[in-house]
């Protein structure tokens, strides 16, 4: 009987852990996309931090990796589909999450190491990180990143 409360109790700390990390989850998930789909496409080396992600943050490795990457694909297609509403669901996502000052840095730094699959941070990624950064009340510079110009201006060359 002994064991079988213990394995019950272990189970319900589980269950419990991963309900409380959930949201975490998601943000980690929908700011990842917005990342990935920056440039209008998710790369295979960004596939793979992304996993990469889920297999080594403690946080995340309580839950089943294709859960994370189903999150992942559903926030990137909601993007690739009506880029608008697919960006305000994941930034949805991210926000409640992220009024945390060490969460939001946090899911900043997985921001940052999927923009660097590939090798080199490209503009729009920069531009996206700094966009995320804006909106969770982060400083740029504490990302290694400033940029002194709009998300618009950016795009459109000006400035």
């Amino acid at each position: 009987m002994a064991g079988f409360l213990s394995t019950l109790k272990s189970v319900f700390r589980e269950q419990l852990e991963r309900n409380r990390n959930r949201p975490f989850l998601r943000a980690t998930m929908a700011a990842s996309a917005l990342v990935a789909m920056a440039d209008g496409r998710v790369t295979f080396p960004e596939q793979v931090r992304v996993d990469q992600i889920l297999e080594t943050l403690e946080a995340l490795r309580i839950f089943d990796p294709h859960e994370g990457v189903n999150l992942f694909n559903g926030f990137a297609d909601a993007i690739r589909e009506s880029s608008e509403a697919g960006r305000d669901a994941a930034v949805g996502a991210v926000e409640p999450v992220a009024r945390d000052p060490q969460t939001a840095a946090l899911i900043l730094r997985i921001c940052l190491a999927i923009s660097e699959a590939g090798g080199e941070v490209s503009m729009v990624d920069q531009i996206e990180i700094v966009t995320l950064c804006s909106r969770l009340g982060i400083d740029p510079r504490d990302c290694g990143l400033y940029i002194d110009k709009s998300r618009d201006e950016l795009l459109s060359g000006g400035g």
